[in-house]
């Protein structure tokens, strides 16, 4: 393997920048496709990251300039000098055919990153101190990541998106289907919101104890088990079983303190029975791990997707996940992290639901955005931003009161695409679950 040469293409890359030099639009299309480590040939990196800084100036490529950019950066002799950047327009005909060229050195280029990936693995293989479950999780995120890097541009015409809009709009006027979206189950909030809509990043924010995680949870259970919709719930702050009992105890409406502690009436059982069963034939896909990285769970949302048909992912919650880049302070990693979900978003065609704490001076008050946790491109990033709020006081209650059901507001913040307001829910301690105000009414 050693004595083999690596893929490249030497015509195709004189040929995508003998292109470039005939044909200034023709850049367009290559920084589709290509970037200047893409080319094998240390001189045609050069000369295309010359190309590259003429645009970025918003000049034009052509021999003489390209000669002096690449004598600026004293790399005129590197790239071949003088002589071999005047020979590139002659070595291609014409200029139409740059897609074609670039998609040759594309090629190339994903083949050695493949073999470089793979051979960094291999060589890890073969060392036993190595974690074998750790090795297949970084091949994952290798892999991935290079099909991230490799997303082309694309653009469309008027004339393409117009009939697949008028598509949508007849399927919505025929089927008089009462919600756009995928329904969370609380009628107010899907009549604000029409349901929790495609490639929308939805935040869900409030003070620790508030009742994030239950919120989440009503919704995944309304979303898998009554509209069996395939969803997907990323938990990073609960054990799977944990997170399965307390979904047990809401579907059962059995106490989860009865459940934790065992204390069941034989009655309990035929409740808990039922519930198992309606959860076990849910399309609902739990995902437990605790510190996950953010290439991880983009990878693993990606196959959820391509596996279970997944249509909907909750995330409990946001600020857990952790970025690759450590060296970053905490506000940029979150920032990474948002902007993150929101193209994953884009890219699945899926809403994802996150969870994310507030600050702690926004205890007592009713939040608002600039009480979201850690960084403000939360905000910028989301779709639609909602809080739960309720005074704590009404949690002070005799031990005897504790179970009943306590009017929680739930606050519709931002809408890219819908009206803000707010929403009254209630939550019910006992079973650790939201429901609509009008059904305990």
């Amino acid at each position: 393997m050693r004595d083999k040469i690596p893929p490249h293409n030497e015509e195709a890359e004189q040929a995508t920048l003998g292109a470039l030099l005939l044909d200034e639009n023709a850049i367009a299309t290559a920084i589709r496709y290509l970037r200047p480590d893409d080319f094998y040939s240390n001189a045609n990196r050069r000369v295309y990251r010359a190309i590259l800084n003429l645009f970025n100036q918003g000049q034009k490529a052509d021999i003489i300039t390209v000669t002096e950019e690449l004598k600026k950066q004293g790399e005129l002799e590197q790239a071949g000098g003088a002589a071999y950047v005047a020979s590139l327009p002659n070595l291609v005909p014409t200029s139409a055919n740059i897609e074609y060229y670039a998609r040759l050195v594309q090629d190339c280029a994903i083949r050695r990153s493949l073999i470089r990936i793979s051979t960094d693995i291999s060589a890890k293989s073969y060392d036993e101190g190595e974690d074998s479950r750790l090795l297949v999780e970084e091949a994952q995120r290798q892999i991935f990541e290079l099909t991230d890097d490799r997303q082309t541009l694309s653009f469309k015409s008027a004339k393409e998106i117009i009939p697949k809009a008028i598509e949508a709009i007849e399927k919505l006027y025929y089927t008089k289907e009462a919600f756009t979206g995928i329904p969370s189950g609380l009628s107010d909030l899907d009549a604000m919101t029409s349901g929790f809509q495609k490639s929308e990043l939805i935040i869900i924010g409030a003070r620790p104890s508030v009742g994030k995680t239950a919120l989440a949870l009503t919704m995944a259970a309304h979303t898998s088990i009554k509209l069996k919709i395939p969803t997907a719930f990323f938990t990073l702050e609960m054990s799977d079983l944990a997170l399965m009992q307390r979904l047990i105890s809401a579907e059962a409406r059995i106490e989860s303190e009865k459940i934790r502690t065992g204390m069941l009436k034989p009655s309990d059982f035929q409740s808990l029975m039922e519930a198992a069963g309606r959860i076990y034939d849910a399309p609902l896909y739990v995902v437990d791990m605790p510190n996950m990285k953010l290439l991880d769970l983009r990878a693993q949302a990606r196959r959820l997707r391509a596996q279970q048909k997944v249509e909907i992912i909750f995330i409990d919650y946001l600020t857990l996940i952790t970025s690759e880049n450590y060296q970053l302070p905490r506000h940029e990693q979150i920032a990474e992290i948002s902007r993150s979900l929101k193209s994953l978003a884009r890219e699945l065609d899926i809403p994802i639901v996150a969870l994310s704490q507030v600050r702690r001076d926004a205890e007592g008050k009713r939040p608002t955005l600039s009480d979201i946790r850690e960084s403000g491109s939360i905000e910028q990033d989301a779709d639609v931003v909602m809080f739960l709020h309720r005074e704590r006081e009404t949690e002070k209650r005799p031990d005897a009161e504790r179970s009943r059901a306590i009017t929680t507001e739930l606050i519709v913040a931002k809408q890219r695409n819908g009206p803000v307001g707010t929403v009254e829910i209630v939550f019910l301690p006992s079973y650790t679950k939201f429901e609509n105000l009008t059904r305990s009414a």
